[in-house]
């Protein structure tokens, strides 16, 4: 199984360059590169898809069968996760019937009440393979009442009820919390054991470190470097392999807090969907330059903290004011100026830009709707502003479909800064991003704090980024603060098992010849 001489180009562009690989059953193969490096266009071959309007050259082979647009694998026998899991789950169906329509595909019986049971019996395995013990509750929620996390658990439990032959993981661990993520490396680790040939696309080289036999190294649509994990981690050979592993030990400048004044106050929040509380009597307070994080397992309710300061999540009780202004949990019931003083950028780039309008145009216009500006000032802002972050223009020209989950997620951020907000809401912002790109993103929100003064509140499941970015931790538990101070005192003295269990996890992700308590030390550093 695997590809050879693979060549796909757009309009004349060769987007990926004579690829070649093969995948061994029982094994996981990581292709690491940048964001637009050609990774998902590469993996895509193998369920016999190609971008609109691409010309696709080589072979393509999967369980002894060529594959191309006319000539898909067999239903199940490739699983996909994709990066962005809210573009795969339908929003107007609930979780369970989904899942039990995938698994009738896979099931024979003699009769219907045995089909049903081996359907239930397929859907729960699914379930617990995926590391969601509580999915019998979970299946009867829609895709947005669940967190980042738990959307690309549901979307891994799609493809594991058909049982493949190869499983493409697209950047798996986004958006997962240290344990959960500790947990799905396992899962994955039994996928390959069962004999799937895994093809592990991801910028987490933590990851590679922990899961792969092998390493294919991509820039540019070609692969500049191959051989096992060893090879590749401990010797590489190429400059741009050496600058990506170099590039992925973060360093951590959070400074030590001084809060200004109140920005916001939040006041006995309780929040929840339907007759289900994900947060419960929350009481905290955004000073004016701040740099709060918000770590916490996923479900535990960081997210829905954050949507409801910015006014996405109107079922709420409580209190939350901006300043001395009592602020809406509607959106469409705040004024102008509260809506360009408190900015959202999205776990998910790519589901809050509009598929059908050019990047560029989307960014420009909340300089045009939110401070007045003219269409030109407002487009000439966007243009500096996304190509300070290694986005041109000739790209964000496009549609969102024809940039990478990196560029959009830089498009996501400019587009959010052009109105000048006095608060910044980062919800999982470097989940999706490879180590160079990242590290850019983080030196970036920090000289932003410095310059501007805009305070920063990030959500987040990975300590490293946390700590690189903040003066203060918030930790969530079960929809509940569970414990909050300044970065340094967290980290070193943590009082909450939550916490506790969080720096255990995060320090045995790092596979080095260092004990967890060097590891906690240098991210206190």
């Amino acid at each position: 199984m695997g590809v050879r001489n693979l060549t796909v180009a757009v309009g004349g562009r060769e987007i990926v360059s004579e690829v070649s690989f093969a995948l061994a059953s029982g094994e996981v193969t990581a292709l690491v590169g940048e964001s637009g490096s050609g990774k998902t266009t590469t993996a895509l071959a193998l369920l016999g898809e190609r971008p609109a309007g691409a010309s696709v050259t080589g072979l393509v082979e999967v369980a002894g069968a060529a594959v191309d647009a006319d000539r898909p694998p067999e239903p199940g026998l490739v699983g996909y996760i994709p990066q962005h899991p809210s573009a795969a789950l339908n929003p107007v169906r609930r979780i369970g019937p989904v899942l039990h329509e995938i698994a009738r595909l896979h099931v024979r019986a003699d009769t219907r009440a045995e089909r049903r049971r081996l359907v239930r019996a397929r859907v729960l395995e699914a379930l617990r393979q995926a590391q969601l013990p509580d999915g019998e509750e979970l299946l009867l929620r829609y895709p947005h009442q669940l967190s980042g996390g738990q959307q690309q658990r549901v979307v891994l439990a799609h493809e594991l009820v058909g049982r493949p032959r190869v499983m493409v993981a697209d950047e798996p661990t986004t958006g997962q919390d240290a344990v959960t993520r500790s947990r799905l490396v396992e899962e994955l680790r039994s996928v390959a054991a069962q004999g799937i040939a895994v093809l592990l696309l991801t910028h987490d080289l933590d990851l590679v470190r922990e899961l792969a036999h092998r390493v294919l190294v991509m820039r540019g649509g070609s692969i500049v470097e191959a051989g096992s994990r060893e090879e590749i981690l401990g010797s590489p050979r190429h400059a741009y392999t050496k600058r990506l592993i170099a590039a992925h030990g973060l360093t951590a400048e959070p400074g030590r807090a001084e809060p200004g004044r109140p920005l916001v106050t939040i006041g006995a929040v309780t929040a929840g969907h339907g007759r289900v509380d994900t947060l419960r009597e929350v009481t905290l307070e955004i000073h004016a330059g701040d740099k709060l994080a918000v770590v916490g397992r996923s479900g535990s309710g960081k997210t829905t903290l954050a949507r409801c300061i910015a006014g996405l999540h109107p079922h709420r009780a409580g209190e939350i004011r901006l300043g001395d202004e009592p602020l809406s949990p509607r959106l469409r019931r705040r004024t102008r100026d509260q809506l360009a003083r408190i900015q959202y950028v999205f776990q998910d780039a790519r589901a809050s830009f509009n598929e059908f309008v050019p990047v560029l145009d989307q960014v420009a216009r909340t300089a045009e709707r939110l401070r007045g500006a003219t269409s030109s000032a407002a487009r000439g802002e966007a243009i500096e502003g996304l190509a300070r972050l290694g986005v041109p223009e000739s790209s964000a020209a496009r549609l969102p479909r024809s940039l990478s989950g990196g560029e959009l997620q830089r498009a996501a951020l400019v587009r959010a800064l052009l109105s000048g907000p006095e608060l910044l809401i980062c919800d999982e912002i470097t989940s999706g991003l490879d180590a160079l790109t990242q590290a850019d993103l983080l030196d970036l929100l920090n000289r932003l704090h410095r310059e501007t003064g805009t305070a920063l509140v990030v959500i987040t499941h990975d300590l490293a980024v946390a700590t690189s970015l903040a003066n203060r931790f918030l930790i969530m538990h079960d929809g509940e603060v569970a414990e909050q101070g300044e970065t340094e005192a967290v980290l070193a003295a943590p009082k909450h098992e939550a916490t506790r269990e969080l720096l255990e996890a995060a320090s045995g992700a790092v596979h080095s010849s260092e004990p967890a308590s060097s590891v906690r030390g240098s991210m206190s550093a």
